[in-house]
C-alpha cells in the first residue's frame, strides 16, 4: 500500500488520500474513513522492480512521439496483470493496482512534484477511473441551473475556452478535459473534478486581454492553470445530472456560424465513442460496457453538434447560442 495518508482530497466522485500535497486539488474535510484511492508520491511500490524486466508485458504504446522518435508514454503489465506501470518519456513513472485503488509516482531529479501532478490529474486519473469502470468523456463541463452541460471534442476543439467563457457569465465549472459520468436510476450524473481550467496563452488573451498571465502547470508546460477562485469564477462541488452534450465540430467561416447541427442517433453515438477518454487503453469487456452506457446516454440526453466560427471574436455569440439552447432544459428532479 502507499505510504501514510497525510492529505485528503475529493475529485471525480472519489476520495483520495496522499502522503504529500497534490498541486491543483482542494483539501477535503471528509471523515477519516479509508479513502477510495491512496496515492504515494516520491517512490514506487516496495515489492515491485523499478525497471523494465523480462517478466513485464507491454500493454500500450502511445502514438505521440518526441523528437527522438520515443513514444510519449508506455504502459506495462506487472505481477501477472495485478499492477500496471505508466512510463513517460521524461522519466516520470506511475504504478497502479489493477483495481484502481492505489497509485505510486516517482520522478527524476530534474523534475518536480508539479511536473508529475500534470500527468496525475490528467491521463493517470483518467486511466484509473477507467480501471474502476467509470466512463469518461474527453470534455469539459459547466453547470447550467441544476444540470451539467458537457462540451466534447478532440484536443484543440475549444472545450476549455468555451467552458471558461461560460464561467465568466456565472456558470460554475464542474470539470475540465475529463468528464466522469455515472449512470444512476435518476439518469446520468457528472462529477466535479478540480477548481481550475487548463488554458493555452492564446485562449487567456482572448478571454482576458494581453495583460493577464496565468501560471503554467509546471516549468516545462506552456499550458497554464487558471485558478477559478483567483478569477472570481465558481466551482460546482456536487454531482449534477447531465442535461445536454455539445459535440464541438470543425470551425466554420459561414456567416451564420456559430450554429447547431442535428447529430443523427448513430453518428452521434460514434462521435461520443470517438470522444471518450482513454478508449485506446480499454480491454474488450471494458469497451463493451462503454458502448452500452454511451448508447443509453445518447438515447436519453440531448446531443447537438456545435460548429463555432473561425473568427474567435465570435465567442460571445457562441455562448449566447449555448445558453439559448439550454434554456428549455427541464429542472432536475
Amino acid at each position: 500500500m502507499p505510504d501514510e495518508v497525510r492529505f485528503r482530497y475529493s475529485a471525480f466522485g472519489l476520495s483520495f488520500g496522499a502522503n504529500r500535497a497534490i498541486p491543483g486539488l482542494i483539501p477535503s474535510d471528509a471523515p477519516t474513513a479509508a479513502p477510495d484511492v491512496e496515492i504515494s508520491l516520491g517512490s514506487g511500490p516496495r515489492d515491485l522492480p523499478v525497471r523494465v524486466n523480462e517478466n513485464d508485458e507491454l500493454y500500450y504504446v502511445s502514438r505521440d512521439i518526441d523528437e527522438h522518435g520515443e513514444p510519449g508514454f508506455q504502459i506495462w503489465r506487472l505481477g501477472n496483470g495485478k499492477f500496471l506501470r505508466m512510463d513517460y518519456v521524461d522519466g516520470v513513472r506511475f504504478w497502479l493496482d489493477r483495481g484502481g485503488t492505489s497509485v505510486w509516482c516517482a520522478w527524476p531529479e530534474n523534475l518536480t512534484i508539479a511536473d508529475a501532478a500534470v500527468y496525475l490529474l490528467g491521463p493517470v486519473l483518467g486511466f484509473l477511473l477507467r480501471l474502476r469502470g467509470v466512463t469518461c468523456l474527453h470534455a469539459s463541463a459547466v453547470a447550467f441551473r441544476d444540470r451539467a452541460i458537457a462540451f466534447a471534442g478532440p484536443a484543440g476543439a475549444g472545450k476549455s475556452t468555451t467552458a471558461a467563457a461560460l464561467a465568466r457569465r456565472g456558470h460554475p465549472i464542474i470539470s475540465d478535459d475529463i468528464v466522469a459520468v455515472e449512470e444512476r436510476d435518476e439518469g446520468f450524473f457528472v462529477f466535479p473534478a478540480h477548481p481550475y481550467l487548463g488554458l493555452w496563452p492564446e485562449s487567456v488573451e482572448m478571454l482576458y486581454g494581453g495583460q493577464t498571465k496565468i501560471p503554467g502547470f509546471a516549468s516545462n508546460w506552456d499550458k497554464g492553470r487558471l485558478s477559478l477562485s483567483d478569477h472570481n469564477l465558481k466551482f460546482q462541488e456536487r454531482a449534477l445530472p447531465l442535461g445536454a452534450i455539445f459535440l464541438l465540430g470543425e470551425r466554420s467561416s459561414d456567416p451564420a456560424a456559430p450554429f447547431l447541427e442535428t447529430a443523427p442517433a448513430r453518428e452521434g453515438l460514434m462521435e461520443l465513442l470517438s470522444n471518450s477518454y482513454g478508449t485506446n487503453l480499454l480491454e474488450k469487456d471494458m469497451r463493451a460496457r462503454e458502448f452500452q452506457l454511451l448508447g443509453d446516454l445518447r438515447a436519453l440526453v440531448p446531443t447537438w453538434r456545435l460548429r463555432p466560427h473561425t473568427d474567435r471574436e465570435k465567442l460571445a455569440s457562441l455562448c449566447d447560442l449555448i445558453e439559448r439552447s439550454c434554456g428549455s432544459l427541464g429542472a432536475a428532479r
